[in-house]
């Protein structure tokens, strides 16, 4: 397996872009932390770009007013279209992902997904969405995070490239940690613990100083059952 991982790492190269009209929302935290280690040790890649690069006229115009009438700017066709053609004239792409509030909403199965996808496009949403003949044309998977509006896809493509990047093999040096987070089986994750054993009289629960892992592993899965009953009742349907 450790060789496996070897092989992965070192010639496989994961790549996001990420095509936004506020790119500099997604700078600090796509530096940080298993996101910046991910690309400091070459198997992740993500490129921000600005639409507005790809804007049109003197002022770089990327938004227009609303056919029919209405509040709000919509993102036009020609920025978006140009951009992705020009992405894709470089290289293939798995899929192109469209943040939007309407879209599929993310769970952890989904990232599980694209972690094994070996380019994709985000493109972020912004004012009141975007033309529909990019949706039409362009887009193979749009995803929400909530039921809830932000004021751009921002931080929502922020939300997907970390989730994705900690899946790909060699990014986190422990992978059991990975597949054991809440989720991955359809439940949420035990309670855990660490030193001391006894603070102010707040003890750790015996089995897990048994040493007995069988004991322990059933005891975690009775733990990860009751609190998804009790938190979150939906996932066990």
């Amino acid at each position: 397996m450790a060789h496996f991982t070897e092989w992965v790492t070192r010639y496989i190269m994961h790549r996001i872009d990420i095509i936004s009209v506020q790119p500099k929302l997604m700078e600090s935290p796509l530096n940080h932390s298993i996101v910046q280690r991910a690309k400091d040790k070459g198997i992740v890649e993500i490129v921000l770009h600005d639409l507005k690069d790809y804007g049109l006229g003197k002022y770089r115009q990327v938004d227009d007013t609303v056919y029919g009438g209405g509040a709000g700017m919509v993102i036009r066709c020609e920025p978006v279209f140009d951009c992705i053609n020009q992405l894709k004239s470089e290289r293939d792409y798995d899929e192109v992902i469209y943040m939007c509030p309407d879209g599929e909403v993310y769970n952890q199965g989904t990232a599980n997904q694209l972690s094994l996808k070996r380019n994709l496009i985000i493109l972020c949403g912004h004012y009141k969405g975007i033309d529909q003949r990019i949706r039409d044309e362009i887009i193979t998977k749009e995803i929400s995070i909530g039921d809830y509006v932000l004021s751009g896809g921002e931080l929502a493509a922020v939300v997907i490239a970390d989730s994705i990047c900690r899946l790909i093999p060699g990014v986190i040096s422990d992978e059991e940690s990975a597949l054991t987070d809440s989720f991955q089986d359809g439940l949420l994750a035990p309670p855990v613990y660490t030193r001391p054993a006894d603070y102010k009289g707040l003890k750790v629960p015996e089995v897990l100083q048994s040493g007995h892992f069988a004991k322990i592993e059933t005891w975690r899965e009775e733990q990860a059952l009751k609190i998804t009953e009790e938190r979150r009742p939906d996932l066990l349907d």
